[in-house]
């Protein structure tokens, strides 16, 4: 049996090799894709397109809906932040979908809210609404309470009882930057061909927050915080800014995107999913090349929105999992799209790239990372195959990430500490030491439970003062 498993780890030697190659290969040239064209978007954004806006000159108004169950420790910070955005016309609808503990009641408490009857359209089909309440003090606020049926039925209850032809998703425990709005929907004006459009997510852990607002960046305390930030900076940076041009972009994320209405009522709204965004996305270019409608989904490079990430194993595990079951269930159902050129770049691009490298790519990776090891042990590993695959999964790897973080501190200059910015450059490092490991392996697992649709929700943390993320 060893002996057999030995000799496939050393013939399968070329395709893990050829696999580091492209990965790393891809991260660089998406790298060096995104920071001309985050140059030249931040050079052609200019101060007047945002006053034109403020001014209300050039807008569209458009609904702000927030999913939530069972955050009763962040979502009067989450709406007193969204209260406080720059936008000439916008509404916040919070959805409780059947929270089980005081959700309902701190919103209630603290905007005064009152319910009113106001029939609510079935557009798009969802669990049953119980109530709708909106604030005294603050009339653009609505709150729906509903049976619970998880995000995605949720958040289609609220794109039926909103009012604007746009609409913005955002998780319950985010932070919104007071001008984000305004920089993710200008294109929606500029370019009437754009259907959806996402902005970069950072972490929030270790930032200082008051009333709903961030008012200092910080690197995160912990460890596993930090790791994520590199990710996140890496995973924004490099990789959604680049697929603009490849037209291919098939993510947007859950916490932060902003979407046409009448286009996402077109797909029939949210699928139920652990993957609802990728997977609301990937059908929205499926409808509009079949009926060949002409349409951009984009990134938007400086809008920001902060959120909190899981601060122990288990939670982050527990996220990973969910992540990748979401992925191959949108990569699933929408199978059809693979190698076709009827869908354009999309499906002879950007598809086959998620296929091969972030759904398969946990199988190889662990194959190289752990095959490594077991041949080391056994002497099968000669001096120049070692440092060759040290070279090309690790090396290479870590100057990925420390020229993202790099690139993110030149253009952006979010972390005004340098002793913040070293700590993750040296995070940066140490992330091919164990923790990307510990990812491959749970993503893996994902893949043989890919059936299962549960979320794993984890406990939140108040979003004031220092935050110090999410607990399971």
């Amino acid at each position: 049996m060893l002996p057999d498993i030995v000799a496939f780890l050393l013939a399968i030697q070329p395709v893990i090799f050829i696999y580091f190659i492209v990965l790393n290969g891809f991260y660089t040239l998406f790298t060096i894709i995104s920071l001309r064209d985050i140059r030249n978007y931040l050079n052609a954004v200019t101060s007047q397109s945002i006053d034109n806006v403020l001014n209300g000159m050039f807008y569209r108004p458009l609904s702000i809906l927030v999913p939530a169950y069972n955050e009763e420790k962040t979502i009067v910070s989450s709406v007193k932040s969204l209260l406080a955005l720059r936008y000439p016309e916008y509404e916040v609808i919070v959805i409780n979908d059947g929270s089980t503990d005081g959700t309902l009641e701190s919103l209630i408490s603290e905007f005064r809210l009152v319910r009113i009857d106001k029939p609510i359209g079935l557009h798009v089909p969802h669990r049953p609404t119980l109530a709708k309440y909106v604030s005294v003090d603050h009339p653009q606020l609505f709150v729906l309470d509903k049976e619970n049926g998880g995000k995605a039925d949720a958040l289609n209850a609220g794109i039926n009882a909103s009012q604007y032809p746009l609409f913005c998703s955002i998780d319950a425990d985010s932070v919104l930057e007071d001008d984000a709005l305004i920089r993710a929907t200008r294109l929606f004006v500029e370019d009437r061909e754009v259907v959806a459009t996402g902005g970069i997510v950072r972490v929030l852990n270790g930032c200082e927050v008051e009333d709903g607002i961030v008012k200092e960046v910080r690197a995160p305390r912990g460890m596993l915080e930090c790791f994520q930030t590199v990710e996140y900076t890496k995973g924004f940076l490099s990789g959604r800014t680049s697929w603009n041009y490849f037209r291919s972009l098939l993510i947007i994320s859950g916490a932060f995107g902003i979407f046409r209405k009448d286009m996402v009522m077109a797909v029939k709204g949210y699928r139920e999913s652990v993957g609802e965004d990728m997977d609301l996305v990937i059908r929205l270019h499926r409808h509009c090349r079949q009926n060949r409608i002409r349409y951009k989904v984009v990134f938007v490079p400086d809008p920001v929105c902060w959120t909190q990430v899981p601060s122990d194993m288990a939670s982050l595990l527990k996220q990973r999992n969910r992540w990748h079951r979401g992925l191959i269930d949108s990569l699933w159902h929408n199978r059809g799209m693979f190698l076709n050129p009827r869908y354009g770049m999309v499906g002879l691009f950007g598809f086959p790239y998620f296929v091969m490298v972030e759904l398969l790519g946990p199988a190889v990776e662990f194959i190289g990372y752990f095959g490594f090891v077991l041949l080391f042990f056994l002497g099968q590993v000669n001096r120049e195959f070692a440092i060759l695959f040290f070279l090309l999964a690790v090396l290479w790897g870590t100057w990925i990430n420390l020229g993202s973080i790099f690139l993110d501190n030149l253009i952006y200059k979010r972390y005004k500490g340098v002793r913040d910015i070293l700590k993750l450059c040296l995070f940066g490092l140490l992330e091919f030491f164990g923790y990307r490991q510990i990812i491959v392996v749970e993503r893996l697992i994902a893949t043989f439970m890919f059936w299962k649709k549960g979320w794993g929700k984890p406990k939140r943390k108040e979003i004031e003062g220092e935050v110090s993320g999410s607990v399971a």
